[in-house]
């Protein structure tokens, strides 16, 4: 159903083990596939999209690093992070890759908006800033229409690892949090908080909920707001 989508819940899940789920998920499904929201942690790791260029890891230490097929440069997750891959079958939708991104962006930015933190996009360099400050990154990878990979916000983690790289691609980029912004939510309700946003923006309806993004038969069924 076009106007229903499946969400997962999860604790700290290892990178490798997701990103696989993810492509085998868009390889597999078909024209009749929900679409699906997973929203998890991960342990420390730095991850290179595509066109990513190692040059941009400074010093990774002992911080694995994994090369994905998103798009976008180099990025860190870590515990404190809330990750949201986006599993949309987009030409059901009928979405192109830009709007796309821009929906994503303006959940978070009407999010923090709620939470009264000034936040604005900027061109050319997708994801989401305060004071010129990073909060939110973006990084999709779309086959046969169908979308994965997703968003990264920053909640309240160490964010000495970026000083490691050059996030995204741009020296010298600063990154924020929402706890350096006064908001004191934890993961669960911070995505709680975002979640009626980014069921708007993408035009979904109702939704069905699990706490594991493990699990294969969501458990609880529930109205968008």
């Amino acid at each position: 159903m076009p106007n229903r989508i499946n969400i997962r819940q999860s604790g700290q899940s290892d990178y490798q083990t997701i990103y696989e789920s993810m492509v085998r998920y868009t390889r597999e499904r078909d024209e009749n596939s929900p679409d699906e929201i997973w929203c998890l942690q991960h342990p420390p790791v730095f991850t290179l999209g595509l066109a990513g260029k190692e040059e941009h890891i400074l010093a990774a230490g002992d911080i694995p690093i994994i090369r994905t097929d998103r798009g976008g440069q180099v990025t860190y997750h870590g515990p404190g992070q809330m990750v949201v891959y986006l599993l949309l079958d987009l030409q059901r939708k009928g979405l192109t890759i830009k709007r796309y991104v821009a929906l994503l962006e303006q959940a978070l930015i009407d999010m923090c908006a709620f939470l009264g933190i000034k936040a604005i996009r900027k061109a050319g360099a997708p994801g989401v800033y305060v004071s010129g400050k990073k909060i939110a990154a973006l990084g999709i990878r779309v086959k046969r229409g169908c979308s994965y990979h997703g968003l990264a916000l920053n909640v309240d983690m160490d964010l000495a690892p970026f000083r490691y790289i050059n996030p995204c691609g741009f020296p010298g980029l600063e990154v924020t949090q929402l706890k350096a912004q006064g908001c004191l939510l934890d993961i669960n309700a911070t995505f709680t908080t975002l979640l009626p946003y980014l069921l708007k923006q993408l035009g979904f309806a109702e939704y069905e909920q699990t706490q594991d993004v493990g699990l294969s038969n969501p458990v609880q069924t529930s109205q968008a707001a």
